[in-house]
């Protein structure tokens, strides 16, 4: 089982102070004590120390960034929390599955994302992540309190932290070790810039009506996890069909 000091429960521009304080609870009973703040709209604040109930540790120790870009660095494995269905769905997965799907991840950190109390995470926000977690609730009344899910997902991963490790990620190829490491969340991100990038300039894509193209894309690719060699591969087939691309337009 991945160590729980390499997940991080991400709250993406919480509201309610008492909603952080909450959460921090919520993680330091279960074990779990890595809490990144994403714009945060009152914090620090007396409310989130008063409902931390002696989690104070943990709110000393929260990570508050100015985006998520910041929250993702160094994770290999994003997942995040909705319970809105999307036109375009995202794969998606129970807590339990989720927690055991950290559990077999080897390298890099694993990051969850909690969305806003009043909308959840944007379109774009779950579009950076690997799996989309839905709680199953009453259908009369699904509406879970956001320090509510963040203890059914860190329960489910307290539950799953005596299962056995992955397997390594090192492999051996003509007797020599090759990382096969999974690529960080900002490497992928760069990635998806980068193909966007070409597939307008060999005219495969129309930046004036683009559809849907670049977030199918994005869910194709999260849903095989990239490795790093992998993304460097592809960014140098990218780099290839730019050059030829503009050897043929007379512009290199």
């Amino acid at each position: 089982m991945m160590a729980l000091d390499a997940i991080r429960i991400v709250l993406v521009e919480p509201s309610h102070p008492g909603n952080i304080g909450a959460a921090a609870r919520a993680m330091k009973t279960m074990g779990l004590s890595r809490l990144y703040l994403v714009a945060p709209e009152l914090y620090p604040h007396a409310e989130a120390t008063a409902r931390a109930s002696g989690a104070d540790d943990v709110l000393a120790r929260a990570a508050v960034c100015q985006n998520l870009d910041a929250a993702l660095a160094g994770v290999t494995l994003v997942l995040g929390t909705s319970a809105r269905a999307r036109n375009l769905e995202w794969p998606t997965i129970p807590p339990r599955e989720a927690a055991t799907r950290i559990g077999a991840e080897t390298g890099g950190e694993v990051a969850i994302l909690f969305g806003r109390e009043r909308s959840g995470l944007t379109n774009a926000e779950l579009e950076r992540c690997h799996y989309r977690v839905h709680i199953p609730a009453s259908p009369d009344y699904s509406s879970l309190n956001l320090a509510s899910a963040v203890q059914i997902l860190c329960y489910e991963l307290a539950l799953a932290a005596d299962h056995e490790t992955g397997v390594s990620r090192i492999t051996e190829i003509a007797g020599e070790a090759v990382d096969e490491s999974y690529a960080e969340q900002i490497d992928v991100d760069r990635f998806y810039a980068h193909l966007e990038q070409a597939l307008v300039e060999i005219d495969f894509l129309d930046p004036e009506n683009p559809r849907q193209l670049m977030r199918r894309l994005k869910r194709l690719f999260n849903r095989t996890r990239l490795l790093q060699t992998e993304v460097n591969l592809l960014r140098g087939i990218l780099t290839a069909a730019q050059r030829q691309a503009r050897l043929a337009s007379g512009r290199d």
